[in-house]
């Protein structure tokens, strides 16, 4: 590797833990406590990546802006007991192994993900992967994907360029965010969306297994 900084930043949900079954319990409870129809569970998939707010106000077209926040506001509590009841969103194979390897190999880990803040160290604690990153990004106080400032703000904090950083996610939203910070863009096969909506959203490489990720890292910023 040369001297220069180089930057790999995850997406979270579908991306590095499988948080399905949890998202779709949670906003089925959410709509059941507004006594709303529940969502659709393709439609709730495709979402999946934008901040929570966005992702409702998708799925719920019509309401106002009062009523997501209500809407948001249950399903934050139902995925929390959840979480209490002993739900969790577990690693894809491969995931530890392959940040262990790219830490070991020298690169800087980030985060960018459209969960909160509190959502992620959770998720973070339960896989003891925080000291990992070295920037962590969230939907807190940064706009939805696939907005650039969650990226821009992670090789901002971890002194990258963007021709040294590389953006890992399983959305169009993630690849479009990438594409939008000028960063490189990996996309993977067992998130959210099909290989052919990253490659057309811009990811330059999509792997099928994370034993792929860091081949795929190194060709594209050394």
């Amino acid at each position: 590797m040369s001297d220069a900084l180089k930057l790999v930043v995850f997406d979270c949900d579908g991306t590095l833990v499988d948080s399905q079954d949890m998202i779709l319990q949670g906003m089925r409870a959410a709509c059941e406590r507004m006594g709303l129809p529940p969502a659709e569970d393709e439609a709730v998939r495709r979402v999946v990546g934008l901040s929570l707010f966005n992702a409702v106000k998708q799925l719920m077209p019509g309401h106002s802006d009062a009523t997501v926040e209500e809407i948001v506001a249950h399903y934050r509590d139902a995925f929390g007991e959840l979480r209490q009841n002993h739900n969790h969103e577990p690693l894809y194979p491969g995931t530890r192994e392959a940040i262990e390897a790219l830490d070991e190999a020298g690169y800087l880990l980030g985060i960018a993900t459209g969960k909160s803040g509190r959502g992620l160290r959770n998720t973070l604690k339960l896989h003891d992967l925080e000291p990992y990153f070295v920037t962590i990004q969230t939907a807190d106080g940064n706009p939805s994907k696939p907005h650039p400032e969650m990226l821009e703000k992670a090789m901002r904090e971890a002194g990258a360029g963007k021709e040294n950083t590389v953006l890992i996610g399983d959305t169009s939203y993630d690849m479009l965010m990438a594409t939008n910070a000028g960063a490189s863009a990996i996309g993977v096969s067992w998130g959210y969306h099909p290989a052919d909506e990253l490659v057309a959203a811009g990811a330059h490489h999509v792997a099928n297994d994370y034993d792929q990720v860091q081949g795929l890292v190194q060709r594209l910023i050394g």
